[in-house]
């Protein structure tokens, strides 16, 4: 049954209300699909729409609109001007940019505050409420791995897992925000950290500070894990990485029998120099197996482009690796995942305008190896999207290349590529472990 919120402030000179139609209802589970309509406008005035929520400053963006008929439909109406240009159910949100000494106005973190004003004057408002994931999520620490958690609904239903893999940045982030939110969609899902940087005061002290030779063999143990939870149907299990987590799934795809299905956002199809304290340059591995570091392609001029954080000079991470790509061919050809060992079905998320690495580039590489070997993989490959590819479309993402750090991609190309993404990586995650859509809830 479709769920309408409606929200009626104001009237104009005709006596028609201003209505907004939101469905489905607050509270709207991120990623969901959402429609946003108003209607009672006055069809010979300009309409502006705002949207203001707090991350934690106060972020607002606004599109002006005519509406001949009385109506908007947000996913259809193309603003005259405003933040953003194409008709966009997501434009007003994903354009939001940082408001100087604005006040939140007792706005809570993840709600979405949309008012409609004719020449300043309010003419209807509307508030939004998303959550990260359905209340009746179990969400447990898991103390065999150090950070990790483990997310599922409740009921007697063995569930297809996920394990879920962060990148770069390291420490229990993405394992606590990512796992109840796959979990919200029928998944029975472990959050595995596996690395957390810092010299000093280290968010899991247990687990390496360098990004070197991590052992692939983790993720046999979170297996072994999940075998053992009555929650878990172990005849499914998919990997599901992000950047650094995305290499850690390919290599350990390309080894391990027990793997159903994998999703490699913004992946590499070779394994990479590690780094970090106590690691000399050029000498370590990302990654290890069975003991042994796996081949690598070294960086080249790593600290230099770093240094950028402390001078202010732009830094685009994917520089140092390319460089150290085309130094060295072999090091390249030696250190290749081999993707075409993994029998089952892959996904694989990348953009062409990456500034972290290259992950359209080797998304590329990956599909075209595995389509020699005959192998199913879908593609999602974005022209102009940058490397922030695992969100939903509905986050703002102008600030993404504010700082020195560049991660590529325009604010609506990163937006739209997130915006198709998260529902294909669901979409790809049911089909693939065979979920029954009657256990989703």
């Amino acid at each position: 049954m479709k769920l309408v919120a409606l929200l009626l402030l104001g009237w104009i000179s005709s006596g028609a209300a201003q209505t907004f139609h939101i469905s489905p209802a607050n509270p709207i589970l991120v990623g969901e699909p959402l429609s946003i309509q108003i209607d009672g406008l006055p069809a010979d005035q300009n309409v502006t729409l705002t949207a203001e929520r707090v991350m934690p400053a106060l972020y607002r963006s606004q599109a002006v609109f005519s509406a001949p008929q009385g109506t908007l439909d947000l996913a259809t109406a193309k603003p005259l001007s405003g933040t953003y240009t194409d008709a966009d159910i997501h434009g007003l949100f994903w354009s939001m940019a940082p408001v100087d000494g604005g006040e939140p106005g007792g706005l809570q973190p993840l709600q979405v505050k949309l008012t409609a004003t004719v020449e300043g004057r309010v003419l209807a408002s509307a508030t939004i409420e998303f959550i990260d994931a359905l209340p009746e999520v179990e969400v447990e620490q898991v103390k065999q791995f150090p950070g990790a958690v483990f997310a599922t609904l409740p009921g007697n239903v063995r569930r297809p897992a996920l394990i879920v893999l962060g990148g770069s940045e390291g420490g229990g982030w993405v394992a606590r925000d990512r796992s109840p939110r796959f979990a919200s969609r029928g998944f029975a899902v472990l959050g595995l950290p596996y690395y957390s940087p810092g010299a000093k005061d280290r968010e899991i002290p247990e687990l390496p500070a360098a990004f070197a030779d991590i052992p692939v063999e983790r993720l046999d143990a979170a297996f072994a894990w999940l075998k053992a939870r009555p929650e878990v149907d172990a005849s499914r299990v998919a990997l599901v990485g992000v950047s650094k987590g995305a290499e850690f799934v390919l290599i350990a795809a390309s080894r391990f029998k027990w793997i159903t299905s994998v999703v490699a956002i913004a992946p590499t199809d070779v394994v990479w120099e590690g780094w970090g304290p106590g690691v000399e340059p050029g000498k370590r591995s990302s990654f290890a197996f069975d003991g042994k570091p796996l081949p690598f392609v070294p960086y080249r001029e790593f600290a230099e482009e770093l240094a950028g954080f402390r001078t202010g000079r732009e830094v685009r991470m994917r520089r140092f690796q390319d460089k150290g790509r085309a130094a060295d061919p072999a090091a390249a050809v030696k250190a290749r995942i081999e993707v075409e060992k993994f029998r089952g079905p892959l996904l694989v998320i990348g953009g062409h305008d990456d500034q972290v690495w290259a992950s359209g580039m080797m998304a590329q590489n990956i599909s075209e190896r595995r389509a020699a070997a005959g192998l199913a993989t879908t593609a999602l490959i974005f022209p102009e999207a940058g490397h922030s590819l695992s969100g939903n479309g509905w986050m703002p993402t102008t600030q993404y290349n504010a700082g020195p750090s560049k991660s590529g991609g325009t604010p609506q190309a990163n937006a739209d590529a997130q915006a198709r993404a998260f529902p294909e990586t669901i979409a790809f995650l049911k089909r693939t472990l065979r979920v029954d859509s009657d256990a989703q809830r």
